[in-house]
């Protein structure tokens, strides 16, 4: 038996990304019987059991799975489409849902997301401030800006800029405490650590003609926002190794000075991180174009 109703898809969209039947009905504007009568409907029509149901929880099925990303893809099709009719114009229209590290956001692409919106008034944009991982599909994202490599190879990775993190401190710390001289100083020195995809970052890695180094720091706070660790070396607290970028303002201004600086740090790739296989609407390809245009005209001005 066919589909009869595509609306239907939204059930399994909603209920995969919110967890419940609760969710579900909540971000489709209906009672949870409406859609518990929806789902067992859409079912029945496709002859598939969709998820494992429990008091506590659902999860799919090996065939609701299947499904989830042809009908999230299929939905996105349509609203896009009707985003475009509605609109009567040739511009961008709609939601943007965009992820991004809290320090990179507040110090850097908050005033580059101001003039993408200027340039198309018709696009809203949702934001998503923090340093841990999303699932793209169940946190509803459309672009997620992360640090570090590619690690699931359901996403789609485009390279943003690929910075050396430096090490910082502010003027006070290095007139109470020394200024280290070596990467083996580190460990006697107050070092800010903060986790970016949930893990802390404690072993900091160096090289230097040729010869490598790499020690294991420790300091009396750590954090999982990586500005509150920024704010704490701004403060006099401790020290700390994060990218350029992120520092330039407080760099600039001489708040921050940068410690070890004939030694470099390895690369650390920054990427907009696009779900495989999904339907990616015009704008969040033009948005995308547009980052990797002012990422390529900020590492021109650090350098």
């Amino acid at each position: 038996m066919k589909l009869e109703n595509i609306g239907d898809l939204q059930v399994l969209v909603h209920a995969a990304r919110t967890g419940s039947l609760t969710g579900a009905s909540a971000a489709m504007g209906v009672t949870p019987a409406a859609a518990s009568a929806t789902l067992k409907r859409l079912e029945t029509q496709l002859g598939a059991r969709l998820f494992e149901r429990s008091t506590r929880a659902m999860r799919l099925t090996a065939q609701g799975q299947m499904l989830l990303d042809y009908a999230a893809r299929a939905l996105e099709l349509i609203a896009e489409g009707e985003a475009q009719v509605a609109a009567d114009r040739a511009g961008l229209v709609g939601a943007l849902r965009v992820a991004a590290p809290s320090d990179l956001a507040r110090t850097t692409l908050l005033p580059w997301f101001d003039e993408f919106l200027a340039l198309h008034p018709d696009v809203q944009l949702v934001l998503s401030v923090g340093d841990r991982m999303l699932d793209v599909v169940r946190d509803e994202v459309d672009v997620a800006i992360r640090y570090g490599d590619l690690t699931d190879s359901q996403m789609i990775a485009r390279s943003l800029i690929a910075e050396r993190p430096i090490v910082t401190a502010s003027p006070a710390y290095l007139e109470r405490r020394g200024r280290p001289a070596t990467p083996q100083d580190l460990p006697s020195h107050n070092c800010l650590s903060f986790g970016r995809g949930g893990r802390a970052h404690r072993l900091w890695k160096f090289s230097k003609d040729g010869h490598s180094a790499q020690v294991r720091v420790n300091g009396d706070r750590s954090t999982d926002d990586a500005s509150l660790a920024r704010q704490w070396a701004v403060a006099g607290v401790g020290v700390v190794s994060m990218t350029p970028i992120e520092q330039q303002a407080d760099l600039k201004a001489g708040r921050l000075v940068r410690v070890l600086d004939d030694w470099e740090a390895a690369p650390y790739p920054l990427q907009a991180l696009l779900p495989s296989g999904r339907f990616v609407p015009n704008r969040v390809r033009m948005f995308v174009d547009f980052l990797v245009a002012k990422f390529r005209d900020a590492a021109s001005t650090l350098a």
